[in-house]
């Protein structure tokens, strides 16, 4: 669906995106992560056409992003970071002048619309204006609104960026179902939780290069194992880990073992070191990003 090789962005003397490579599979639900500033947003709107790209290539669909935007765009439905919905139009006719950019005849989108709203559960909203809708009930119609003209892939970035629990599991059931329809999903997303429960594969990004690819639970058993032990950050533990030969970084005043065997480690800290504090948990995809991109605040 996706081909990208030694792909470059480069704004004067700035790389947003440095020579990366990957490709999306027809079907499957890819993510890109990484900190803000990492290249993510970049990335996309290079494949959106919106931005041209510097060096390297890129295919969407087999067409070249330089000389077929028009083509690619025709197949394309986005759904931006922010909410930009029209305030001066109803939930409804946010949809029908959307349309018109895709020159869609009004009756069968009629009916479109009518099914999209029902997908998004906003058909009893429909005669609403913009500014009476909850934020989950926004993302929700920029949604449908992405998927006025069928895409073949749609492109989300941060779809749920801001919701509360509730609106977000939703948003989830529906991008599984797209997927279930046979549509290509990419996402760009800083819940990690959310990458982990959608994505079949995934990049993390960090200024502007590609860190690593792969499915979510490979990675985390990659770089990180199935487990997480944290204890007091002391000489004695450092040491009592040394001789062991565990696996840990220190995170402040936390020393953070990563193993595929916490009761071992456990006993260890407890036998050998005589600590009493230690914590111990599945690890996670956070694990891994905060491992290979490190704590330090971005802007």
């Amino acid at each position: 669906m996706i081909v990208a090789e030694d792909l470059r962005k480069q704004y004067d003397e700035f790389v947003a995106v440095d020579t990366v490579s990957f490709t999306v599979e027809e079907g499957e639900i890819f993510g890109f992560l990484g900190p803000n500033g990492a290249g993510k947003t970049t990335t996309m709107k290079m494949i959106q056409c919106v931005s041209p790209k510097t060096s390297g290539t890129l295919t969407v669909f087999g067409m070249d992003v330089t000389t077929h935007p028009r083509e690619i765009k025709q197949l394309l439905g986005v759904v931006p970071q922010e909410n930009n919905l029209d305030p001066d139009f109803t939930v409804f006719e946010n949809l029908l002048v959307y349309s018109q950019y895709f020159d869609l005849p009004r009756a069968p989108v009629e009916t479109t619309i009518a099914e999209l709203l029902d997908f998004v559960q906003l058909r009893e909203k429909q005669d609403k204006p913009i500014e009476q809708l909850s934020g989950g009930m926004k993302r929700r119609l920029i949604l449908a609104r992405a998927l006025i003209n069928a895409p073949r892939l749609l492109i989300l970035d941060e779809p749920t960026i801001g919701l509360d629990p509730q609106a977000r599991h939703l948003i989830w059931d529906k991008i599984k179902a797209l997927k279930a329809q046979g549509i290509t999903v990419v996402l760009t997303t800083h819940y990690m939780d959310e990458a982990a429960r959608l994505c079949d594969r995934l990049v993390i990004m960090d200024f502007g290069r590609i860190l690593v690819d792969g499915k979510p639970d490979a990675l985390v058993r990659e770089y990180i194992g199935t487990d997480i032990v944290d204890a007091e950050h002391n000489p004695r533990v450092i040491a009592c880990l040394n001789r062991t030969g565990a696996k840990y970084d220190v995170w402040g005043d936390t020393v953070r073992v990563y193993t595929a065997h916490p009761q071992d480690v456990i006993a260890a800290l407890l036998n050998d070191c005589g600590l009493g504090t230690i914590t111990a948990r599945a690890a996670t995809l956070e694990d891994v990003f905060l491992k290979l991109t490190g704590k330090k605040l971005r802007e």
